[in-house]
């Protein structure tokens, strides 16, 4: 037995060590950790439990590639399970072959077994070229897996290194993904590959990097400094997250939000053509230093996020002013869509403020397909079942206003600050519908016009006739706005809502 465990405390140590110490030492001058590393970091010390240690084509007396360049297993995060797959640059650049892939994939059944989160950390060079169709069939069985466990099981993706061509389609499957500045790359296309067709130069960086897809594709979620960082904040992540489609999200003690509410009065200007942060107003509402921002780069007209209210996780949706004055457009219709599926997927109520203008106006917004991209918001909030509260903070016009989780759409509870306008545009541009003839004949154009717009503003542009109509619940205070919220979310828990029977509706991608 002892020549037995000295052979096993062998081969696993041969194993632990993956490329060995000179790729390792690479790999840490690359300002990169190991796959054990950032695992031993991702988990609750001591937790880490691998498993197909020892898969591999190879004898295992003979080791080619130890753990076949992927170490997987689950372990705990705050004391909840989750699973994690940890692609190993060392060995063979962390390449995708037969195995590899079946290890990843047999994480993702067991994960969705037992109901609990997947982690992949991506840091490989691609497909194991050599393996040919096997390594092509191993990412088609990752994807399809993906999909299923999509809206079942929360899937979050960091990427730690290269993810190139088709490995890139697994991580845009998942929920969220986390890049890394200056390690972090992703393409379907490498630079080379691009000059070669199209004659254009662009480093790795500029074509995949971190900032390029949390700013400007939003591909990816979250970036962060550092692995350290980043892997720190994937575990706030999980917190506000369900293991599981059939649970709710954890609950914390709850904590009194940062400032006083007396703050909330002074945010709004009076002037409604002035800009403000809405973000001030949401860390005013929610659990002090609960507001977790997601996509915070990317199509900034509009905010969305997780936090805590009273302890329980919500969904924060809102328009920016600060952007564009909080116009909705294509990218801001696809932030806001997606994030309120994710809610729904996982019983994660949502609070929406809102304070919209309108939808983006101008061709570039019409050709690139602002109506389907604007559907997707319409849909995605009429789909969600779970607790939806609105709040409108000012500008609430036409269909933007609908869009933004209006009674229409089946919105719980509406409320509205005495700020509200509610229209079906602003009243300079229905002042010059209405009144144009008015306005040409007088005397004085711009006297007339500015006080045809007054006029409208004080009868139409307020939250009253609507409020009249019941499409809003309650004018409040806006120092009541977080107590209001926490009544909502209370007598909504329990909420139950009974759908036609369909394979699934078809979402206007």
């Amino acid at each position: 037995m002892h020549d037995k465990l000295e052979q096993l405390n062998k081969l696993r140590e041969q194993i632990h060590a993956g490329g060995g110490a000179k790729r390792i030492e690479k790999q840490h001058e690359a300002g990169k950790q190991t796959a054990r590393e950032r695992i031993a970091r991702l988990f609750d010390p001591g937790s880490f439990v691998e498993i197909d240690t020892f898969a591999g084509d190879e004898n295992v007396k003979n080791l080619k590639n130890p753990g076949e360049g992927v170490v997987t297993g689950y372990g705990m995060i705050d004391g909840r399970k989750v699973f994690v797959f940890a692609q190993d640059f060392t060995v063979a650049g962390g390449s995708l072959g037969r195995i590899h892939a079946a290890k990843i994939c047999k994480v993702l059944d067991q994960a969705m077994k037992v109901g609990a989160p997947v982690i992949g950390l991506n840091d490989s060079g691609g497909a194991r070229i050599q393996e040919g169709v096997d390594a092509l069939n191993g990412y088609g069985e990752i994807f399809y897996r993906n999909t299923i466990a999509s809206g079942v099981i929360p899937q979050i993706s960091v990427i730690m290194g290269p993810c190139a061509g088709g490995a890139v389609y697994s991580p845009a499957l998942t929920d969220f993904i986390f890049m890394v500045q200056g390690i972090s790359q992703m393409f379907i296309t490498g630079p080379q590959v691009i000059k070669a067709v199209t004659g254009e130069e662009v480093s790795m960086e500029v074509l995949g990097g971190a900032l390029t897809h949390n700013q400007t594709s939003g591909v990816a979620h979250f970036i962060a400094e550092n692995e350290t960082d980043c892997l720190n904040m994937v575990r706030q992540l999980i917190s506000y997250l369900p293991s599981n489609n059939l649970e709710d999200p954890p609950v914390y003690a709850p904590q009194a939000p940062t400032g006083h509410p007396d703050e909330l009065l002074e945010i709004i200007p009076d002037s409604p053509n002035v800009s403000y942060d809405v973000k001030r107003i949401i860390n005013l509402v929610v659990d002090a230093g609960s507001f977790l921002e997601v996509h915070p780069l990317f199509a900034r007209n509009a905010v969305v996020g997780f936090a805590r209210i009273n302890g329980q996780s919500v969904g924060i949706i809102a328009n920016q002013p600060e952007y564009l004055a909080g116009c909705l457009d294509i990218n801001a219709s696809d932030k806001i869509a997606r994030f309120v599926r994710f809610c729904d997927c996982f019983n994660i109520p949502l609070v929406t403020f809102m304070d919209v203008p309108g939808f983006l106006p101008g061709t570039a917004q019409e050709y690139g397909g602002i109506i389907r991209h604007g559907a997707k918001m319409l849909y995605a909030y009429s789909e969600a079942t779970v607790p939806k509260i609105t709040i409108i903070l000012r500008k609430a016009y036409g269909g933007a206003y609908l869009a933004m989780c209006s009674s229409s759409l089946r919105a719980d509870t509406v409320y509205a600050w005495p700020t509200a306008e509610i229209a079906v545009m602003g009243p300079e541009g229905a002042v010059n519908i209405i009144y144009r003839n008015e306005i040409a004949n007088a005397e004085n154009p711009p006297e007339m016009r500015a006080k045809l717009t007054a006029e409208y503003r004080e009868k139409f542009a307020n939250p009253y006739i609507a409020a009249a109509r019941a499409y809003v619940d309650d004018v409040i205070d806006p120092r009541d706005t977080r107590e209001k919220i926490i009544r909502a979310l209370d007598i909504y828990s329990s909420k139950r809502e009974n759908r036609p029977a369909k394979k699934h509706g078809n979402l206007p991608v």
